[in-house]
């Protein structure tokens, strides 16, 4: 599905919401008025449904699904989708606002979205546009192409991104492999983790401590067996045995070198001598100021089971003792990134601390693990219960004035993100994941690469209902719904799993459920040339543009075209008319040359009754024809008339050749005008 297509087929895309078994598509995201994206029907087409007795946990998922669309960020024609990671574009950021830290949770969120074409677009857009960085951080793209994959069971979509998997590893190799050791080095900076307990041991506290990280190194793991495993499926067979001996070695050194028996958890080494008597190749507190100290835990020790690097039933599954343990790792709004009672443990009360602060993008990790850990490790260290406590806290965390909020870092004690999302940095941030441990961890769908469907919820026994509906999975239409007593859904009690409409299998009890999926054949077509946005300039040249009769100083029309639609006050993304005493205001879209136009979205703000930003009263659409201004030949325009927080589309009666589009306002009596982005798609 595309998110934008051409003629009445674009319409229908604003109108006609997929088909649910279980769940009202139509009404259930309409629950959560709050929400600034109100384009109920953008929920329907393209994400799962989801409900649970916990509102909290619901309102935070569908909170989630609309951060995807604060940050959906559609760079040029050529390029196609990326996202971004703040809410603005910070100077170290790559092409259009994208960076590499956050790709992975990015991707895995990605993952469940019913839109190929902007999961295809993230996937190939770190390769093939100018100006991405996909190494600036260090991050997991390989093994998040293949989890894709096992989603959407698309080999045409591995086939290509499997180069790109290629590409990306042969990077690390040049620039941090260290064929001595066997393992990757890199500071914490460069895993999105400054200001460590290890990088405070040095003289740079941002970047330094350069080292061999359980990070890093679960990555490349993680990156290697998914090219092993592309490559097997693919007809590689000899390529496939040469990258799983290198995770195997991979696995084999971060074993040795990074897991502590002493303290019994995977830590950062050291690559270098440091000050204060810090010697190379020795673990946190293995040297130094604090020599032998008893703690130096940090919440990446539980990345490696993120990737399922530790072999079972070796003992290493101690290490999450101290996960819930008050004295360690456990917080109201934690965990913390650091272990408490540790002589470096620091709360901080600004940017960007990792010394014991809670961090979504850590928490999602460590939640990811620990689903594994229970899931797939036979061990009475930890339990779905733990699991389930800690998503709680994770959703109790997201909160800001009562509604679901994330931003970079917050207070693990009174859950404050104060001092952590100043102004156009951190609010609404995309550096974490929600949806994907929702899905593959409280409602238990386990994606597979055969022809078995693994469900095994980890959702408390004591719940009376929840249902996860309309998931897209290798090509069916699945449906997970629990109802304890059958009143709530009326498919019988207990655990049901439907697939394209039929029952798949049944449960009295919430555990594992394993079912055979019949496999569909995916057709290999042609692939038609997707439609693109005209109306979008991210720099790379002079046109398109657009200029307004009357723009407020600080929302600047230039904000219209930069691919990216939100309705927040603040920060902004807009154009506005504030200030103006123009009866109307117009707009000019100039594309510079006469470009095919079959389609325009104008994404209206409205900031509320007795605000005084409203959707216009209404509004005329001329174009540029035979050297005159025109009126538009419109066949229908959804809705009728102009609404706020939602696309508003126009599509002509004739195929429109023209080089510039006129906008005129009319705007409510008491009230300006306003825009965040405008679209023309051809």
């Amino acid at each position: 599905m595309r998110l934008s297509l051409l003629g009445a087929a674009a319409l229908a895309l604003l109108t006609t919401p997929a088909s649910a078994q279980v769940l009202d598509a139509r009404v259930l995201p309409e629950r959560y008025g709050w929400l600034d994206n109100r384009d109920w029907g953008w929920y329907a087409r393209r994400i799962p449904l989801f409900e649970s007795p916990e509102r909290s946990i619901d309102s935070t998922y569908y909170y989630r699904w609309q951060l995807v669309t604060k940050h959906l960020t559609y760079g040029d024609p050529a390029t196609g989708y990326t996202f971004t990671e703040f809410i603005d574009r910070p100077f170290w950021s790559g092409a259009y606002g994208a960076i590499s830290c956050p790709l992975g949770h990015q991707m895995y969120e990605l993952r469940w979205l019913k839109d190929a074409r902007i999961v295809r677009d993230f996937a190939r857009y770190w390769f093939t546009a100018p100006g991405a960085q996909p190494r600036s951080y260090s991050n997991w793209y390989g093994d998040a192409v293949w989890a894709t994959y096992l989603v959407n069971g698309d080999r045409a979509y591995l086939g290509r991104a499997l180069p790109f998997m290629k590409r990306q590893l042969a990077g690390w190799d040049a620039e941090r492999y260290d064929s001595i050791v066997g393992l990757y080095h890199w500071d914490g900076l460069h895993d999105g983790m400054e200001r460590s307990i290890n990088s405070r041991q040095t003289d740079d506290i941002d970047e330094g401590a350069d080292g061999y990280r359980p990070t890093l190194n679960s990555y490349i793991f993680a990156d290697l067996r998914a090219i092993a495993r592309a490559s097997a499926l693919l007809g590689d067979s000899a390529g496939a045995r040469s990258y799983a001996e290198r995770a195997d070695s991979i696995r084999a050194r971060v074993l040795r070198e990074l897991w502590d028996p002493r303290r019994g958890f995977f830590l950062h080494q050291f690559a270098h001598d440091e000050k204060d008597g810090v010697r190379a190749r020795t673990r946190t507190w293995d040297s130094g100021k604090y020599a032998g100290n008893a703690h130096g835990r940090e919440l990446i020790g539980y990345v490696p089971w993120q990737f399922e690097l530790p072999p079972p039933n070796q003992g290493y599954e101690r290490a999450w003792a101290a996960l819930m343990d008050t004295a360690r790792f456990l917080a109201p709004f934690g965990p913390t990134t650091a272990e408490r009672h540790d002589p470096l443990f620091y709360i901080s009360p600004r940017c960007c601390w990792w010394s014991g602060n809670s961090w979504p993008y850590a928490t999602t990790q460590t939640l990811v693990a620990l689903a594994n850990v229970v899931n797939d490790y036979p061990q009475d260290v930890v339990t779905k219960r733990d699991w389930m406590e800690l998503f709680r806290i994770y959703t109790r965390t997201q909160r800001k004035n009562g509604r679901p909020y994330i931003a970079e870092a917050a207070n693990p004690d009174d859950g404050s993100w104060e001092g952590h999302d100043t102004f156009q940095h951190s609010e609404h941030y995309f550096h974490s994941g929600y949806i994907d441990p929702l899905i593959t961890g409280l409602i238990g769908l386990r994606p597979r690469a055969d022809d078995s469907l693994e469900v095994n919820p980890l959702a408390p026994g004591e719940w009376k209902y929840f249902a996860l509906d309309g998931v897209e999975y290798r090509g069916h239409r699945l449906t997970i719904l629990w109802d304890r007593d059958g009143t709530r859904y009326g498919r019988g009690t207990g655990l049901t799993i439907l697939a394209d409409g039929r029952v798949l299998a049944t449960a009295p009890r919430l555990g594992r459920v394993v079912a055979y999926l019949k496999p569909v054949q995916f057709l290999e077509l042609e692939e038609r040339p997707p439609a693109v946005n005209l109306a979008v300039n991210n720099g790379r040249g002079a046109y398109p543009w657009v200029t307004a009769s009357w723009s407020a100083p600080s929302t600047p029309a230039f904000a219209l075209i930069d691919g990216n639609y939100r309705y927040d006050r603040d920060p902004p993304n807009r154009w506005t008319d504030s200030g103006s005493v123009n009866a109307k205001e117009s707009l000019v879209l100039d594309f510079g040359a006469p470009r095919p136009v079959e389609t325009l979205l104008l994404y209206f703000l409205d900031d509320g009754a007795g605000s005084a930003i409203r959707a216009p009263a209404s509004y005329a659409l001329e174009i540029w024809e035979n050297g005159r201004w025109a009126r538009a030949p419109e066949k229908a325009r959804v809705p009728a008339r102009p609404e706020g927080h939602r696309p508003n589309g126009v599509t002509f009666a004739r195929r429109v050749l023209t080089s510039r589009i006129r906008l005129t306002f009319v705007p409510r009596p008491r009230a300006w005008v306003g825009l965040t982005e405008i679209e023309a798609w051809a």
